[in-house]
């Protein structure tokens, strides 16, 4: 006796996508689902990048199937399609590039740049194609973060090619100028530099363009967060309360433009001393996950006050490339997974789908 389509998704019931919390029918990532008397085969479609993840999911799924009483030969492609999703309402997405993740503070000097080019790179390493455009035009930090020295060519006087530091495309006002030179610029002309930087960019093919913004929720945050096509954003703190005092304007600003919140990363959550491996909070603890219950969001991560961190991005290797298997490095992956998951789940953009409507007056 054949096995059924019905046994089948009854099986594929039974396997959850630990990275979404279920199962791949839920999902509609189930696809082409083909039964030839006892063998079976089907495609697994995931929304997000998960290199490091489809070994394991495929092995779940075939498990599952072969224990479907009578079952014979058992495939499953499992495979990556990143879509592009929507942005707020009265901004045009930008071409190549499907998806821009804003990662945002409230205020300076919490690890809001550190986080940036650390999630940056722990999307690539899961197979996505990624971008990091530094924002803060007052004080660009991507250039060193990610090791990446020189100035942008621009094949045709308009544009220029992002610079490439570790896989990564990206680009900065600090690729422009000089180090030591001070950007006294006014709100206006700061807008225009990031619009040049953003639109002006021959991005190649992006899944994922993270966008390091500016600390602080004034006119200028404020004008970016209406110019810029945001799929959504993070929120970056720390545990004290001053830090999220700061960081809840912050969310408030993306959501009067009606720009999702993807979650909140607490840094510097504690700090373990390296000698006797002692662990101290010492800017409180609990002030993210509390954030991020009083707005209804999720704690996406927390990180240590570890010296690795700031060594490893001084030094342009931050810690996801320093230190693949590490344990902050994971933290890094793991929030980076995260995002990648509440963005496939998102409402995706169909302004691309709908034809041209054309009236015409028959004679």
């Amino acid at each position: 006796m054949s096995i059924t389509t019905a046994q089948v998704q009854d099986a594929l019931k039974s396997v959850i996508d630990p990275n979404t919390g279920r199962d791949f029918l839920a999902t509609k990532s189930a696809r082409n689902i083909k039964v030839a008397g006892d063998d079976v085969s089907l495609d697994i479609e995931l929304g997000y990048p998960a290199k490091s993840q489809i070994d394991g999911l495929r092995s779940a799924v075939i498990a599952a199937l072969k224990a479907i009483p009578g079952a014979g030969n058992v495939s499953a492609n499992v495979y990556v399609k990143i879509a592009s999703h929507a942005v707020q309402r009265g901004v045009k997405p930008l071409a190549n590039v499907k998806n821009i993740i804003a990662i945002a503070s409230g205020k300076g000097g919490v690890g809001k740049s550190t986080t940036a080019a650390n999630l940056a790179l722990a999307l690539a390493a899961e197979g996505a194609t990624v971008g990091v455009l530094d924002a803060d035009i007052y004080g660009p930090s991507q250039p060193q973060m990610l090791g990446i020295t020189g100035r942008p060519d621009s094949p045709d006087g308009k544009t220029m090619d992002p610079m490439i530091g570790h896989g990564i495309q990206a680009n900065s006002i600090g690729f422009m100028i000089d180090a030591e030179t001070p950007m006294v610029w006014r709100g206006p002309m700061v807008t225009q530099a990031l619009d040049q930087l953003l639109h002006q960019t021959n991005w190649r093919e992006l899944d994922y363009l993270i966008v390091d913004m500016p600390p602080g929720t004034g006119d200028i945050q404020l004008t970016l967060a209406q110019k810029v096509p945001v799929t959504g954003a993070v929120i970056v703190t720390t545990p004290q309360d001053i830090a999220l005092l700061d960081a809840r304007k912050g969310l408030k600003m993306f959501e009067k433009v009606g720009i999702p919140i993807l979650g909140v990363v607490e840094n510097m959550s504690m700090h373990i001393c390296s000698n006797c491996g002692h662990m101290e909070h010492i800017f409180g603890s609990g002030g993210g996950e509390k954030m991020a219950k009083d707005y209804g969001i999720e704690l996406l991560g927390s990180l240590p006050l570890d010296i690795g961190i700031r060594e490893q991005t001084d030094t342009g290797k931050p810690t996801v490339v320093s230190d693949p298997e590490g344990m902050i490095a994971g933290i890094y992956k793991t929030i980076a997974r995260k995002v990648a998951v509440k963005i496939a789940d998102s409402m995706k953009d169909m302004t691309g789908k709908f034809p041209n409507i054309v009236i015409s007056k028959n004679t």
